[in-house]
């Protein structure tokens, strides 16, 4: 049985201020809508400027509930108007002083279906975001959506293969990687680690950079962002590194079972060698 689906992201420029981003990313949904998309995905704390290239306090405000704040709850609107699964990343307030990098997944009929939070918090130089994030607490969901099974995995994470596959065993078939890194710090490994990690974990790979300069910080986001399919092979060309751009790609979940019989690196792992992995 054919089982195509076309997913869209977004790589964004910053635009100066929460509204006008968010009704940047409503039009690039509806234009993904209107060219057939079913699923697509924005970056990493999409409504706010990459705040973390700086250490202030200021920059708590940017902070919301998840699902109950008025982002998630416009995206919600969004996703029964347009009826496709949205993925949303967010800076979230649990509580006071409780605060993550958070993802929320919204299913085609607007119903909030979960949350991930980025567990591996980095703290280097134009990247400060222990100064702001608790590590993530709430393990490696995997969503049943209208489009199949989606998961998310948060900029940082991608240079850790134990999330990667966690993702894989709970069933991932496409996983999201919404990020914001910048040329120079690791530009060279932007098109290795998500296509290897598709290609260990034989599912379909969303990877999303922000792109352009912003105001709190001289990071030069280079876009570029990119489908990859359980070959680690590109689906269409990766994205501008200098312009925002909507990319729209037709993924083929039937490769998932074919890869995975041909390859079977499934049936061959062998977690019962594995504990010196998980020895700190």
């Amino acid at each position: 049985m054919v089982n195509v689906v076309r997913a869209a992201l977004v790589q964004a420029t910053w635009t100066g201020d929460t509204e006008s981003m968010i009704a940047k990313h409503e039009e690039h949904a509806r234009e993904a809508a209107r060219q057939g998309a079913k699923v697509i995905g924005f970056q990493e704390v999409f409504n706010a400027p990459y705040f973390c290239q700086v250490q202030e306090n200021e920059h708590y405000r940017w902070a919301e509930q998840v699902p109950d704040g008025p982002t998630v709850r416009r995206m919600r609107d969004l996703a029964r108007e347009t009826g496709m699964v949205i993925v949303v990343p967010v800076f979230e307030i649990e509580q006071s002083g409780f605060h993550y990098n958070t993802a929320a997944v919204i299913d085609a009929d607007g119903g909030y279906l979960g949350k991930y939070r980025k567990h591996h918090i980095p703290q280097v130089k134009g990247f400060w975001e222990k100064f702001y994030f608790r590590p993530g607490n709430a393990g490696w969901p995997v969503f049943d959506t209208a489009v199949g099974r989606v998961g998310v995995y948060i900029c940082y994470d991608r240079h850790f293969p134990e999330g990667w596959r966690q993702l894989g065993l709970n069933g991932a078939q496409l996983v999201y990687n919404p990020s914001a890194t910048s040329r120079g710090l690791s530009a060279h490994l932007w098109q290795l680690e998500q296509p290897a990690a598709a290609v260990a974990n034989e599912y379909f790979v969303a990877a999303i950079n922000r792109v352009g300069q912003e105001e709190y910080g001289d990071n030069d986001f280079y876009g570029t962002s990119y489908f990859v399919d359980p070959r680690g092979q590109f689906v269409g060309e990766p994205a501008s590194d200098k312009a925002e751009e909507l990319v729209v790609r037709d993924l083929d979940f039937g490769l998932i079972d074919e890869v995975r019989e041909q390859w079977a690196f499934y049936r061959d792992r062998r977690p019962d060698a594995y504990e010196g992995l998980v020895t700190p």
